[in-house]
C-alpha cells in the first residue's frame, strides 16, 4: 500500500512526544478553542476554530476546509469560482505540531499552522500535499534547494506598515520628514509596546524598529531558515491586526496607502549557509563585498526579478509604489553599494537586500521565487554585472514591470520563475491576478472623474 504524503504527516502528528506536551500545555492552561490556520494564495490566513477537547482527533484527522478558501473565495468578472471548479471539493488541512502557540492576547484560545492535502476518498491524487498550499510548496522548494547545493537560505523581512484612526495624525515641516522622531515614537508606543509583546509570547525575536513616513510603522524580527521567515512575518500581520483592534485604530499592509507618501515594503534581506558558515561572506574581509556565491545569486536575482514581480507586488495597488520618484522603489533590475534605489542593496557584510516585495506579500511564494532564482544563478554563475553609482532610475538596467498586466506577463515567460510553482498553483495564481487586474482595468476611479468629466 503506498504511504501518502498525508499518511507520513499523520503518522508524526499519532506518534510524536510533542503531541503528549501540547495536549498537558492545553490543559494546565485552560485552553478551550484552537484556530487551524491556513495561508490563501494572497497571503491571507484562514482558519476554522474548534473546542481544544478535540485535539488528539484533528491532530490525525485533520479538519476540512472548501478548497476554494486557498484562492479567497475568488469569483471572477464571468461569476466563475476560481480555484475549485464546479463541484469545488474540500481539502484536508492537517496541524504542524511545531506551530502551536497560545495567544498572548486571549490564552483560552491557541493555534496552529496547517499544510493542506487532497482528501484521502480522491482517486490518484487523494493524501498527496496540495499544489495551492504555498506553505507546502515553500518546504518541499527549501529541501529541495538544500539537497541539490548542500546550502540553507535564511532570511529576514522588512514589514513596513501603516496605522491609521483616531491619534494617529503628525504634523511634518515643509521640506521635512516624520521618519525617526522620537515624538513619532513615542505617539505610536501603545502601538508598538504591544505589538513587541504579542510576537515575543508568539516566538519571535524581535530586535528593532523605527517610524518612518506618517502612519508608517516598521519592526524587525531576527532572520531564521526563509520557512519559519515566512511563517513569522504571517504571524506577525495578525498580532498587528489584533492590537489595531485593541487600540481603535486600523493596521494595513496595503503597499501604497496614499499619493506621495513613502510604500509599504518588504524587503526580503538574503544570505546562503552551509552550517555555520555564512557563504555570502569571504572569510577574513570584513568591508561590504560578495563572494562569488553572492555574486551569482545575485545574478540569478536579477536575471528574474521582471518575471517575479507578479509575486513580489502582487496587487494593483503595489505597482503604485514605483511611480512615484525619490522614494526608493526600485524600478530597474539593478544591485549597488549601499544604495537604496538599486533592487538589490549590498547594506552589510554577507547579506542582500531584495527590495522589490512590498507588505501584501504571500512570503511563502516569495521565497519559492527566489531559491528557484538563485539555483539558476548558481548553476550556470550568472554574472549580475558592474554596481550602479547614483540612480538606478537613470542606468540602463532591464527595466522592471510597472502594473500587474505587465508584471503576468513577464512571470508567464520566464520559465525559471513560472515553474517554480506546481502548474496548478501557478494557473490559479495567474487567474486571480489577472482577474484583479481586468476589474482595476474597468473600473471608472476618481482619477478618471477628475481628469475627464468636465474637461472633454
Amino acid at each position: 500500500m503506498t504511504t501518502t504524503a498525508l499518511d507520513q504527516h499523520r503518522h508524526v502528528n499519532s506518534t510524536d512526544a510533542r503531541n503528549d506536551a501540547i495536549a498537558a500545555e492545553i490543559a494546565d492552561r485552560g485552553v478551550e478553542f484552537i484556530y487551524y490556520q491556513l495561508v490563501t494564495l494572497s497571503g491571507r490566513s484562514v482558519a476554522k476554530v474548534v473546542p481544544a477537547r478535540h485535539l488528539r482527533r484533528n491532530l490525525v484527522k485533520g479538519v476540512q476546509f472548501h478548497r476554494t478558501a486557498l484562492t479567497d473565495l475568488h469569483v471572477d468578472r464571468h461569476g466563475t469560482l476560481i480555484g475549485g471548479g464546479e463541484e469545488a471539493p474540500e481539502l484536508t488541512a492537517l496541524p504542524d505540531l511545531a506551530t502551536f502557540a497560545i495567544l498572548p492576547w486571549d490564552p483560552t484560545i491557541a493555534r496552529f499552522l496547517c499544510n493542506a492535502y487532497e482528501p484521502d476518498h480522491f482517486a490518484d491524487v487523494g493524501g498527496a500535499s496540495m499544489a495551492l498550499c504555498t506553505r507546502s510548496v515553500l518546504q518541499a522548494a527549501h529541501a529541495d534547494f538544500t539537497e541539490a547545493t548542500g546550502l540553507v537560505l535564511k532570511s529576514g523581512c522588512e514589514p513596513e506598515m501603516t496605522w491609521y484612526g483616531p491619534g494617529m495624525e503628525v504634523s511634518v515641516r515643509p521640506g521635512g520628514g516624520a521618519a525617526y522622531q522620537l515624538s513619532n515614537l513615542e505617539m505610536m508606543r501603545p502601538i508598538f509596546t504591544k505589538v513587541v509583546s504579542y510576537a515575543t509570547a508568539l516566538g519571535l525575536d524581535m530586535i528593532e524598529g523605527d517610524y518612518e513616513d506618517p502612519g508608517q510603522l516598521e519592526l524587525n524580527w531576527m532572520f531564521d531558515d526563509c520557512h519559519r521567515t515566512a511563517d513569522r512575518l504571517i504571524t506577525y500581520r495578525q498580532i498587528c491586526h489584533q492590537v489595531a483592534k485593541e487600540n481603535g485604530v486600523k493596521a494595513s499592509f496595503m503597499a501604497k496607502p496614499a499619493t506621495g507618501r513613502m510604500g509599504n515594503a518588504c524587503h526580503h534581506n538574503l544570505s546562503l549557509w552551509k552550517g555555520d558558515e555564512n557563504t555570502f561572506v569571504e572569510p577574513g574581509r570584513h568591508d561590504l563585498h560578495l563572494s562569488k556565491t553572492a555574486l551569482h545569486a545575485v545574478g540569478g536575482i536579477l536575471s528574474h526579478a521582471a518575471g517575479a514581480t507578479a509575486v513580489m507586488a502582487s496587487t494593483v495597488n503595489s505597482y503604485k509604489r514605483f511611480w512615484d520618484a525619490g522614494q526608493f522603489a526600485p524600478t530597474s533590475a539593478s544591485w549597488g553599494w549601499d544604495n537604496r534605489t538599486c533592487t538589490a542593496r549590498i547594506s552589510a557584510v554577507g547579506r542582500v537586500e531584495f527590495k522589490i516585495p512590498d507588505a501584501s506579500v504571500n512570503p511563502y511564494l516569495s521565497h519559492t521565487v527566489l531559491l528557484a532564482a538563485i539555483k539558476d544563478g548558481l548553476d550556470n554563475a550568472t554574472d549580475p554585472g558592474e554596481p550602479q553609482t547614483g540612480n538606478a532610475a537613470g542606468g540602463t538596467h532591464p527595466a522592471l514591470p510597472l502594473t500587474l498586466g505587465d508584471a503576468l506577463t513577464a512571470f508567464a515567460a520566464d520559465p525559471v520563475v513560472s515553474a517554480s510553482l506546481p502548474r496548478d498553483l501557478a494557473e490559479q495564481y495567474t487567474a486571480m491576478k489577472f482577474d484583479e487586474w481586468a476589474r482595476a482595468c474597468g473600473a471608472v476611479t476618481d482619477f478618471d472623474r477628475d481628469m475627464y468629466l468636465e474637461f472633454l
